[in-house]
């Protein structure tokens, strides 16, 4: 009988250390949450970055990339940089802090929608190869929509239909509003708040969902970049939940990881913490926008959708890229499975010519190769990298070889999203370059 229990008690022991061993890699710290650090601790040269960083950010504001910026940096669960330049706007009035909100634009792509939809897959609830049709009904009665799968529509594999300017539907050719979508007070009819005094017809949800449907797909399955079907997650994530979306995100990833600024619809919080500016409207609200979302698709879903909506400041971001960049765990906790997120964050149809994951994006195909100015992101970036970029000027990269999180906000819109500076000067990418290339030199 002592034999039996030893045998089994070996067994089981050896089960456990293979789990752990699957689920936990060793240069890995996962028990630890992100703390300050100096770039010497970690093995990179300070005053390099700071000589290189400094340029970069003193080019962007001449160049009117940008107004001002912030960068911070963790590398082994240090951060080793984190440091704020210029100001909210070109008149100099509000510089920038550490602390400052930002409005994410597409990051909120994998900040806000693929969380939930990778903790849904972890439950067994999505499955990945299963029609997309199977969580959204209405695809059912489309043909050209039936078949397709989850896997390709979060590859952008699919041949969606790449965007729907939805204000097209609320305006008219005189630039005014139609009062049969929008109205300057609240009622149960307008309950969909998209800015101050301005109220969405609750209806207006369901044409949005009804223009997808009806939208194209092309017969050809190349790379395509569509951000539709992230106006349809929420619905979705509340249907396969019974929780509403923001709560469920709330719930189950931010409170937990002390993330009290990431969330939908800032202007309802009362922060502290100041709210970077983004456009001076000229289309829709017609006057600067600040507090609430830029993107006019996701504030006529209320401000609170998967294509765009979320803000947060830079140490709420640094958390959530490096639960991602860890695997799944902060601090000890496991959110999502491991399987999951290395299944997201991996280049699905390489022989296709399509970098992306699943939500995520990756770097370009053979980015190694590349001269900084043609790559995406750093070149030194290793291929297990990943992240995503934001219209307003944002930009979030994990990258789990290097053990490095990278992230960088700006309102590169203000006053206009005219302003492609940020681009043209290949900004991000060269910031990005810095701490790779830091790596090589003697610390000091």
């Amino acid at each position: 009988m002592k034999k039996l229990f030893i045998l089994i008690f070996c067994i089981l022991l050896s089960t456990v250390e293979a789990q752990e061993d699957k689920t936990i890699p060793l240069a890995i710290n996962i028990t630890t949450e992100l703390s300050y650090g100096r770039p010497s601790e970690v093995g990179l040269d300070s005053s390099y970055i700071q000589a290189k960083v400094d340029a970069i950010m003193t080019l962007g504001i001449r160049k009117e990339a940008f107004p001002g910026a912030q960068l911070l940096v963790a590398k082994n669960s240090k951060i080793i940089f984190h440091k704020a330049y210029g100001f909210h706007t070109y008149e100099g009035i509000q510089p920038v802090a550490l602390n400052d909100i930002y409005d994410l634009a597409s990051v909120t792509k994998i900040t806000a929608a693929l969380p939930a939809l990778m903790k849904l897959h972890s439950e067994g609830k999505l499955a990945l190869d299963e029609p997309f049709s199977t969580y959204w009904k209405p695809w059912q009665k489309h043909a050209d929509k039936k078949d397709l799968t989850v896997r390709e529509i979060l590859a952008h594999q699919a041949g969606l239909t790449p965007y729907i300017i939805f204000l097209n539907e609320v305006t008219k050719k005189n630039g005014k509003l139609k009062k049969r979508w929008v109205s300057n007070t609240a009622s149960n009819k307008y309950n969909l708040e998209a800015f101050d005094n301005l109220y969405i017809n609750k209806r207006f949800k369901k044409k949005i969902y009804r223009e997808i449907s009806k939208s194209k797909v092309s017969e050809e399955k190349i790379y395509k970049y569509s951000g539709l079907t992230f106006l349809l997650y929420p619905q979705i994530v509340e249907n396969l939940t019974g929780m509403e979306y923001s709560k469920y995100l709330r719930t189950h990833f931010y409170d937990p990881l002390g993330n009290a600024t990431m969330g939908f619809k800032p202007k309802k919080k009362n922060f502290q913490n100041k709210i970077v500016p983004t456009e001076v409207d000229t289309l829709f609200r017609h006057r600067l926008t600040r507090d609430w979302v830029h993107d006019e698709n996701a504030a006529l879903m209320g401000g609170i959708s998967g294509n765009a909506g979320l803000f947060a400041t830079a140490e709420d971001l640094a958390r959530l890229m490096q639960l991602y960049m860890n695997y799944g765990v902060y601090a000890g906790k496991r959110y999502l499975s491991e399987a999951t997120v290395k299944e997201f964050a991996q280049v699905q149809y390489p022989e296709n010519e399509n970098r992306r994951g699943l939500g995520f994006d990756k770097p370009l195909l053979k980015n190694g190769t590349l001269k900084l100015k043609d790559a995406y992101p750093a070149p030194l970036s290793s291929p297990d990298s990943f992240g995503h970029s934001g219209f307003t000027g944002t930009f979030v990269w994990a990258d789990p070889k290097n053990q490095l999180v990278f992230i960088f906000l700006s309102n590169r819109v203000y006053p206009t999203r005219d302003h492609r500076s940020l681009y043209s000067q290949n900004i991000r990418t060269a910031l990005h370059s810095v701490f790779y290339e830091a790596q090589t030199l003697k610390p000091n």
